[in-house]
């Protein structure tokens, strides 16, 4: 007994010290991504190209602003959309799944018999497990849901929160692109400021996205920072095409 007791405070003990590490906020860093991203590219050409067709400081930021008002509504309504899409379409497939656990429970007991088998389990092993979850219809359904349909249940305010962060961090890359028209009236001085300040950004930010989605974060950096060159280089060059047509 004493021995027993002995084992259960190791196994406590050994779970004390191991505490793992995961990253669980992969849905917050992809939203805050897709927004700062399109906040520092789109402004940042926009803010380019219309330097390059001689417009003042104070258009190219009234212009600027513009632009990232509209675009923090649209890209954080496409946020907003798209989680209510994946919801919907998570209950749909909850409900059809129901709908066959009611009238087919052994076609669905099989089912969860041949999911196991594939992780190696023979039918001494799993045989209880589908037993168990036969007698506990929720959380066959969330068996169900997550093993054969590979879904996770969503959280009720991801639509909003997709729709906030999208919006604000829109908001936060688009104006540092257009930060320098707001102190440099020159606006050859303040689009070239803009482009060291922006390239800057660009690399930060693709170097910390590269360290949050585990590529490497040099190379992360780099394709960001070109990108966002290319297409500010390609609104510069457009509008100097069309003033001098």
């Amino acid at each position: 007994m004493v021995k027993l007791v002995q084992d259960e405070e190791n196994q406590r003990l050994l779970l004390d010290d191991h505490k793992e590490k995961h990253f669980t906020s992969g849905e917050v860093v992809r939203d805050i991504i897709i927004g700062v991203s399109d906040g520092l590219t789109v402004p940042f050409a926009l803010a380019a190209g219309l330097s390059g067709a001689n417009a003042s400081s104070a258009l190219v930021l009234t212009a600027g602003l513009a632009e990232v008002a509209a675009g923090a509504i649209s890209m954080g309504l496409g946020g907003y959309l798209a989680a209510k899409s994946d919801a919907d379409h998570y209950y749909r497939e909850q409900q059809r799944e129901q709908d066959e656990i009611d009238t087919v429970p052994d076609t669905e007991a099989a089912e969860i018999a041949d999911l196991l088998s594939e992780y190696g389990l023979g039918p001494e092993e799993y045989g209880p497990v589908v037993n168990s979850l036969r007698n506990n219809p929720k959380a066959w359904l969330e068996f169900m849901m997550k093993f054969e349909l590979g879904l996770e249940k969503p959280d009720p305010r991801r639509a909003l929160t997709s729709a906030a962060t999208i919006a604000l961090a829109y908001v936060v890359g688009g104006l540092v692109p257009l930060s320098p028209y707001m102190f440099v009236p020159s606006v050859d001085r303040a689009m070239l400021t803009s482009v060291v300040v922006t390239l800057g950004a660009l690399l930060f930010f693709g170097y910390v996205k590269g360290r949050f989605t585990g590529n490497r974060p040099f190379l992360s950096a780099i394709q960001t920072a070109v990108i966002g060159a290319l297409a500010s280089s390609a609104a510069y060059g457009m509008a100097k095409a069309v003033q001098n047509i």
